[in-house]
């Protein structure tokens, strides 16, 4: 069994996919993406007797960062966020409003996330990947045969760029470049719905065979 591990935590009422991942050796662990259901994050890592050192953002949407400030309250975690999305992260109250919920400010971000700069767990290194489109500031976690891809690609989609911040074109590019440059073999997992691999989505995610009209 791997040291790495991956553990998916799909929550809310938008069904997104949080994911904890952990040096099996050492009980460290960091939380990507901390959404709805705080509280069943807290207690997954409490099961399994991790530590938590880090808080990493793809994105600033609501259904991704909704349980940021209790995560962070309960451990300390450092918060990591791209600048570009600060913006969308400090409306949280607002965005939260359109989904009919009451949601207090989050915490300020801690650490700036930045292109070419790694982030660790443990003993494991994750390269930061730019993939803007589907916000501003969309980055994804790359390394060990997996990319944590936030709303960038899905198994037999790809993230949508209808609400503020978002581009089409900036999402197609950012795919063909940062995740279609990884090997096939490399499993995403996404911000919704199944993993997948970039060989499976480079054959038949009809956003990126051309079967879809753009």
């Amino acid at each position: 069994m791997s040291e790495l591990e991956v553990v998916a935590l799909p929550n809310g009422q938008l069904a997104e996919n949080c994911y904890l991942v952990a040096d099996r050796r050492t009980t460290e662990a960091v939380i990507i993406d901390p959404g709805e259901e705080s509280a069943m994050f807290l207690a997954e890592l409490d099961a399994r007797a991790w530590s938590l050192s880090g808080i990493w953002l793809t994105h600033a949407h609501v259904d991704h960062i909704m349980g940021v400030g209790a995560v962070h309250s309960a451990t300390g975690a450092p918060i990591h966020l791209h600048p570009f999305d600060r913006p969308i992260y400090d409306a949280l109250p607002q965005f939260g409003a359109w989904l009919g919920l009451r949601l207090d400010p989050p915490p300020p971000p801690n650490v700036e996330l930045r292109p070419g700069t790694p982030v660790r767990v443990g003993g494991f290194e994750f390269e930061v990947r730019f993939t803007p489109g589907h916000s501003p500031g969309s980055v994804s976690f790359a390394g060990h045969g997996m990319v944590f891809g936030g709303d960038v690609l899905f198994n037999g989609s790809i993230g949508r760029t209808d609400l503020p911040g978002g581009d089409l074109p900036t999402l197609l590019s950012s795919i063909h470049s940062q995740f279609l440059s990884l090997p096939d073999s490399t499993i995403v997992h996404s911000g919704h719905g199944p993993v997948t691999t970039i060989g499976v989505e480079r054959l038949t995610n009809p956003f990126l065979t051309g079967s879809v009209a753009r």
